[in-house]
């Protein structure tokens, strides 16, 4: 099959999934009004792949089919694949202004690695080494919309915290099966999951390496549409506004939701690691599955930001704020944040190296200060969208005031000099979708934590990054005769310092 139309994706939404929103269960997610435009430019992000223009950057031929496959799918084997890759996922990103996070490229860069990877999961066990090949392939050759869901909800999180999840809630093992194994619980927070065709269930927190972890330790992947698998979603952002009344959120709502499995079983063909739980807690460093992520992400932050500061140009840019130094410097902020983004992507594939599979991987440290800086630098963003826009993100009228009675008043109070009032309003209407509205507040949020828990992103950099150079140099420095060494007497005692010359 290869890459997918949209028309082939929405067909595949129709398939008997169960989802809950507001109480209701849905019958249909393509035309249900929360989500039923998320799941349309979901499948118009697909069909771009199919669009002359941009057919090779999206897109490259399997080697397995010749079909054209999206090149999230291509394992890099040289420095040259890594730029095809970032350059797909720049150009996937831009296209929503960075809004959709959980786009497929996202898992797709992950399985890719895993895949790459298959010895990592054959040292387990042969079988699992095999299904992570085979899925992977499937993922390609079907052009599959992927969701996961990484963590346990927690009861006692002081327990939590020491990798003993909560019995009580968490997905847990219930039983083996001739055809798999039965898994009861739930997990936290399947973003793109009612829109999704299939469900991955990954270790993300660490679990405590001994027997009384076994029954949580796994990682397989299951339709959507499986028996027993339920989607809880929360409120939609999507209010069915307009999209020029609600420009991002008509457009981009790509929906979180807790997954729910009352005993679901998961064929033998579909797990990946079982009832191991070193390995789960070590599988996603010992892949590089992360750091193929964190290419993608950081893609996508720049996106983002480049979005943002389009948006403040274009705010200031129409009043004429931006002939002001200090409306300069707050933007040359945003721009800031836009060159970081694009300087740790360049280190992270100049740097790259191939590793024990021979996938070449992007440096790890570029991309980890990424996306540490990124969640603190996006509320800024923010922050300097309110700043900037101030009283127009609230002096916003909707589109239906523009033909009503009182379109002369908006024709007369709400033109610039240089916009006029249509272009002003939706403008500023866009503005106040990614920074006031209940769309732009999630995706702070989503910014915030898309890794995990900040402290514990920072934990990890810490943990992983050369320290030891850097220590050994600064007692290198102390140890140089002009330094502390310096101070000690003919017998290699610590004498006393000279006294200190008062030009006398």
């Amino acid at each position: 099959m290869g890459a997918r139309t949209a028309q082939e994706y929405l067909a595949g939404l129709n398939n008997g999934r169960e989802v809950w929103i507001g109480g209701e269960s849905v019958k249909d997610v393509t035309s249900h009004p929360a989500l039923r435009r998320g799941a349309s430019s979901i499948g118009a992000w697909l069909d771009r792949q199919h669009e002359a223009e941009l057919r090779d950057v999206l897109t490259f031929p399997s080697p397995e089919s010749g079909d054209r496959v999206a090149t999230s799918f291509l394992r890099p084997v040289t420095q040259e694949d890594l730029g095809k890759r970032s350059a797909a996922f720049l150009e996937a990103a831009r296209w929503s202004g960075g809004m959709l996070g959980r786009t497929p490229d996202y898992l797709n860069s992950s399985f890719m690695a895993l895949a790459s990877a298959s010895e990592f999961f054959t040292a387990v066990n042969p079988e699992f080494g095999r299904n992570i090949e085979a899925y992977f392939r499937h993922l390609r050759e079907n052009d599959v919309v992927l969701t996961h869901t990484l963590v346990n909800p927690s009861v006692n999180r002081r327990l939590t915290d020491q990798g003993i999840p909560s019995a009580q809630v968490a997905l847990q093992i219930v039983r083996h099966t001739d055809r798999g194994i039965v898994v009861r619980g739930a997990r936290l927070l399947a973003t793109l999951g009612p829109l999704a065709d299939e469900l991955v269930v990954f270790p993300s927190t660490s679990l405590k390496d001994d027997p009384s972890s076994i029954r949580y330790a796994f990682a397989f992947a299951v339709p959507c549409a499986t028996s027993g698998l339920r989607f809880l979603c929360r409120d939609s952002y999507d209010t069915g506004r307009s999209v020029f009344d609600a420009p991002l959120s008509a457009r981009f709502e790509e929906m979180d939701a807790v997954v729910v499995f009352d005993d679901v079983e998961v064929p033998w063909e579909r797990i990946f690691l079982l009832e191991d739980p070193s390995s789960c807690n070590s599988v996603h460093s010992a892949t590089n599955s992360l750091i193929h992520m964190m290419h993608q992400v950081v893609c996508k932050n720049i996106a983002k930001a480049e979005f943002m500061v389009g948006l403040l140009c274009a705010m200031t840019g129409a009043n004429q704020r931006d002939r002001a130094p200090q409306t300069q410097a707050q933007i040359a902020e945003a721009m800031c944040v836009v060159e970081m983004m694009k300087a740790c992507l360049t280190a992270s594939e100049v740097n790259a190296r191939a590793d024990q599979w021979g996938t070449m991987t992007p440096d790890r440290m570029p991309l980890d200060a990424a996306r540490n800086v990124f969640p603190q630098q996006y509320q800024r963003l923010v922050e300097l969208v309110q700043l900037l826009g101030s009283s127009s993100l609230m002096a916003t009228p909707a589109q239906a005031d523009l033909t009503s009675a009182i379109a002369g008043d908006i024709d007369t109070y709400f033109a610039l000099e240089n916009l006029e009032s249509p272009q002003r309003i939706a403008l500023f209407r866009l503005a106040q979708d990614a920074a006031v509205s209940g769309f732009g507040a999630r995706q702070a949020l989503y910014e915030r934590f898309f890794f995990g828990a900040p402290e514990r992103v920072a934990a990890m950099l810490f943990q992983a990054y050369d320290k030891e150079p850097l220590t050994k140099r600064i007692f290198d420095f102390l140890g140089r005769p002009d330094g502390l060494a310096g101070l000690t007497d003919g017998s290699g005692q610590r004498g006393t310092a000279p006294e200190a010359d008062d030009g006398r």
